[in-house]
C-alpha cells in the first residue's frame, strides 16, 4: 500500500538545530550487506556512511547508528531503498516495525534519477547515497506493509506457479524420453512428476484453507469469479494482486500489472507503434491473457470492446491488450463496490 507522498522533502530534508527536521537516509540492499547513506545536507551533498551485514541481529546496529548520527527521533528517519527480490523484504518491515518511514523504491526509476545527476560508475556506496537524494529532492510515496494473510496468499500463490513450471517441464521431458523410447528415464520422471503432483495438491489445498481461515478474502475471490472468464486461476491471482496495495483507481492497479499503453513519439518523425508497459507480474499478465481470450465468448464488455476496437483498425493484439485491461478495471471495480459482476452492456 502507498500513502500520499510527504509534501517540499527538498526544504524538509535539511537539518536544522531547534527546529523539527528529517533524516533521510539510502541503504543499498545486497545479500550479504547493508550500504547506509545519512545526507548530512542537502546542498553541500554532504554524506555520512557507514556498511552493516543484512541479518536480522545487525539491525539493532543499524538503528543504533542512525539515532546517534542524525540525533532525530525514529518518526522522523525517512529510509529508502530499491526492491531487490526478496533480499529488503525483511529490512523494510523490521524498521517499519520500529517507527521508521520507510521508502522502497522502483529500481528503474532510481537508475533514471541517478543518470539525471551525471553519476559515473556503480558502487554500493554511490548507490546509497544517489538513493538519499533522490528522496531529499523527489517526493516518493511512503511503503506500507501487505496484510499478512494476503502476504502469506502470495507467496503460496508464488510457489504454486513454480510446481506448475516444473510440472510442465518434466511433462516435456517425459514427451521427448517417450519418443527416444528411454525407458529408464520414462521411470525416473514419472516418479518426480508423481511427488511433484502430489506436493502440488497439497499446495492447493493449503491455498484454500487459508481462504476458510479468512472469509474476506474467500468472499472477494468469490466475486471475482461471477465475472465471465475468471475462473479459479485468475480469481487467486487477481486477489492477490488487488488486496496487495490500496490502489486509489483501476487505471493505477491496470498500470501496476504492466497493461497500460506507453506511447513512443517526437516531433513529426518518430512515430513508434504503442505497447503495454509490461511492468509487473508477467504470470499475471500470462494468465490474464488467457481469461482475456474465453472473454471475447463469454464475457458481452469484453467481446463489444474487442469488436469495437478492432473495427477501428486496431490489430488483434492489441485489441486484447485493452481487453486485458478491461478485466483489471471490472475485477478492481468488482472489489471496490463488492457486487457481482454487471454487464454494462444493455
Amino acid at each position: 500500500m502507498v500513502s500520499k507522498p510527504l509534501p517540499n522533502w527538498s526544504e524538509a530534508a535539511r537539518t536544522r538545530k531547534g527546529d523539527e527536521s528529517m533524516a533521510v537516509i539510502g541503504i543499498d540492499v545486497s545479500k550479504q550487506k547493508l550500504d547506509c547513506a545519512w545526507l548530512r545536507d542537502v546542498a553541500t551533498g554532504k554524506v555520512k556512511t557507514r556498511v552493516f551485514g543484512n541479518r536480522r541481529q545487525d539491525f539493532p546496529n543499524l538503528l543504533e547508528w542512525l539515532e546517534h548520527q542524525t540525533g532525530e527521533s525514529r518518526d522522523q528517519m525517512h529510509v529508502l531503498m530499491e526492491a531487490t527480490g526478496i533480499y529488503h523484504e525483511t529490512l523494510a518491515y523490521w524498521l517499519h516495525a520500529a517507527g521508521i518511514q520507510v521508502y522502497v523504491l522502483n529500481p528503474a526509476q532510481v537508475r533514471d534519477f541517478s543518470r539525471s545527476l551525471g553519476v559515473r560508475g556503480k558502487t554500493d556506496k554511490k548507490d546509497s547515497v544517489v538513493l538519499a537524494r533522490y528522496g531529499a529532492t523527489q517526493q516518493p510515496g511512503r511503503w506500507q506493509p501487505e496484510p499478512e494473510a494476503v502476504r502469506k496468499l502470495k507467496a503460496l500463490v508464488a510457489r504454486l506457479d513454480a510446481l506448475d513450471k516444473d510440472i510442465r517441464r518434466e511433462r516435456n521431458r517425459r514427451e521427448k524420453a517417450e519418443f527416444a523410447m528411454a525407458t529408464d528415464i520414462l521411470r525416473s520422471i514419472d516418479d518426480i512428476l508423481l511427488a511433484l503432483t502430489r506436493e502440488r495438491d497439497r499446495l492447493q489445498q493449503q491455498i484454500d484453507d487459508h481462504l476458510d481461515q479468512h472469509p474476506g478474502l474467500k468472499q472477494d475471490r468469490a466475486l471475482l469469479q461471477t465475472i465471465p472468464g475468471v475462473g479459479p486461476a485468475v480469481s487467486l491471482r487477481l486477489l492477490a494482486m488487488l488486496r496487495s496495495r490500496a490502489f486509489e483507481s483501476a487505471r493505477q492497479a491496470a498500470a501496476f500489472a504492466g497493461l497500460v499503453p506507453v506511447s513512443w513519439e517526437s516531433g513529426s518523425s518518430v512515430r513508434g507503434r504503442p505497447r503495454l508497459s509490461k511492468a509487473g507480474n508477467p504470470r499475471l499478465r500470462q494468465i490474464l491473457y488467457m481469461a482475456a481470450v474465453v472473454g471475447l465468448r463469454r464475457n458481452p464488455d469484453i467481446s463489444a470492446l474487442y469488436q469495437r476496437l478492432t473495427g477501428n483498425g486496431k490489430s488483434k493484439m492489441a485489441a486484447l491488450g485493452a481487453a486485458m485491461r478491461k478485466l483489471i478495471h471490472i475485477a478492481y471495480g468488482v472489489l471496490k463496490t463488492q457486487t457481482e459482476y454487471r454487464s454494462q452492456i444493455t
